[in-house]
């Protein structure tokens, strides 16, 4: 248990200075520094909105200041400094402002929390903002130490280990870390807490189906709570894997699995319905109907998944036009760790094929360690060993599901987004795939049992 404790306090400080500080220089420094400003401006803009006029005016939504009267937007007006870092030097200055522009695409929930610790904590803004990278840092590292526990655990610590590596050479994962408007840790939390409580149950068949169901509501609503619809495909299939991994493994069949994913989806759908009801209601405080969220609720719905081109302009017309397979390309030759920051090397063959790890390299390697293990299952010296290899070699492969939602449903958004839709091969298939490495590289060193 000490080797176990230790390797789950190792990971949580590893992954902590990864994320707050970029102490091992996995992401480029600029990079790391300037990542997502644009969208944590939403919540930095909050804080000065709930400074001035009340941590739940304009209905608690996120949202960027602006010094007169004119709306900032989005994007840079002509001549003026760009909107978003206007929301820090708001903040940190103390300044009032004129107008504040809510956005409508999410409840908020990290923003009335950070304004509720801005409130609280009597220090000086730029050193609150510090500790706020910090705190979400620590969530961060904690949520993702618990993953690699769940699989020292089940499986040992060489593979928590590699799982471990995973995490800390991702560049994506560095980057998202710390960063205010995303809180990457939601989007895991429900993937964590599945995992142990699956864990916990010796004869599965004994969960309460309308228990679990329960708690995925509840899971499922504090993630729409802190930052709202954000992967949310992604995050509900990589919710389903603890289970579709314990019911192969415990062999309860089709049926069972079944069900429990349909309670699973009862939940999450009744979790995001409510969540869109108050959200529908923030968006009617500020515009005087309800009726205008859910306006913008499917305005939004539309834009980013397969509507006709010609009702819209620009990136948003050329996303939808754009077919499936090409974006799924995209995002499979992405780089999941860039070594290429030494500009003798740049551009060469070198820097672009053999010092970028990219994501079909993954896919390649954790398909010969797949077809590798299922090969070698009936070698292993115990029934339950043979079926935690099939397990875990199936379970990865569905895994592969969540971030494919995103792309494929979402595809004007990953047409768009591509500065940062490479975290969702983070949820969490990248994980099973170095452990599938990992139990490969462990069977042909010590073809003995891996417990």
């Amino acid at each position: 248990m000490k080797n176990y404790i230790a390797i789950f306090i190792l990971a949580t400080l590893i992954l902590f200075f990864d994320f707050f500080l970029n102490c091992w220089k996995v992401a480029d420094r600029k990079w790391f520094e300037d990542f997502q400003h644009d969208s944590e401006s939403f919540i930095i803009g909050r804080m000065v909105k709930s400074r001035q006029d009340g941590i739940f005016s304009d209905g608690g939504l996120s949202g960027m200041v602006s010094l007169d009267s004119t709306p900032w937007g989005m994007y840079d007006k002509p001549g003026s400094e760009k909107p978003f870092s206007y929301q820090y030097l708001a903040y940190k200055e103390r300044l009032s402002f004129g107008t504040y522009t809510p956005y409508y695409s999410q409840i908020g929930g990290q923003g009335i929390l950070f304004s509720l610790l801005d409130r609280a904590i009597p220090l000086v803004p730029n050193t609150k903002l510090q500790i706020f990278y910090g705190l979400t840092s620590l969530l961060s590292a904690l949520t993702l130490a618990l993953v690699v526990l769940w699989f020292a655990l089940e499986f040992n610590i060489f593979t928590g280990a590699f799982v471990f590596g995973s995490m800390a050479l991702s560049q994506w994962l560095v980057v998202f870390g710390r960063n205010l408007w995303w809180c990457i840790w939601v989007f895991y939390l429900p993937m964590v807490v599945l995992l142990f409580l699956l864990r916990r149950y010796k004869e599965p068949k004994t969960l309460d189906g309308v228990k679990l169901g329960i708690l995925v509501f509840i899971l499922v609503f504090i993630k729409c709570l802190i930052n709202g619809y954000e992967y949310m495909t992604t995050t509900l299939i990589m919710m389903m894997v603890p289970l579709v991994y314990y019911n192969i493994l415990h062999r309860l069949g089709i049926r069972r699995m079944v069900k429990d994913i349909a309670l699973m989806l009862l939940g999450s759908f009744l979790a995001t319905f409510l969540s869109l009801i108050i959200l529908c209601f923030q968006i009617g405080t500020v515009e005087g109907s309800m009726i205008k969220g859910v306006d913008h609720i499917l305005y939004s719905l539309s834009e980013r998944t397969y509507s006709n081109p010609q009702k819209f302009t620009g990136l948003i017309a050329g996303g939808l036009k754009f077919d499936i397979l090409s974006i799924v390309i995209r995002y499979v030759k992405g780089s999941f760790l860039s070594l290429t920051n030494i500009p003798a090397i740049t551009g060469s063959f070198l820097s672009l094929y053999l010092l970028q790890v990219r994501y079909a390299y993954i896919l390649f390697i954790t398909f010969v360690a797949s077809v590798f293990l299922y090969s070698f299952r009936k070698k292993c010296k115990s029934l339950k060993q043979g079926q935690k290899q099939i397990a875990l070699v199936l379970t990865t492969w569905f895994s592969i599901l969540a971030p494919l939602s995103w792309f494929i449903i979402f595809k004007q958004h990953s047409y768009t987004h591509t500065h940062m839709n490479f975290i969702v091969w983070q949820m969490p298939f990248t994980f099973f795939g170095f452990a599938l490495c990992s139990s490969a590289i462990k069977k042909v060193t010590n073809p003995t049992p891996l417990k």
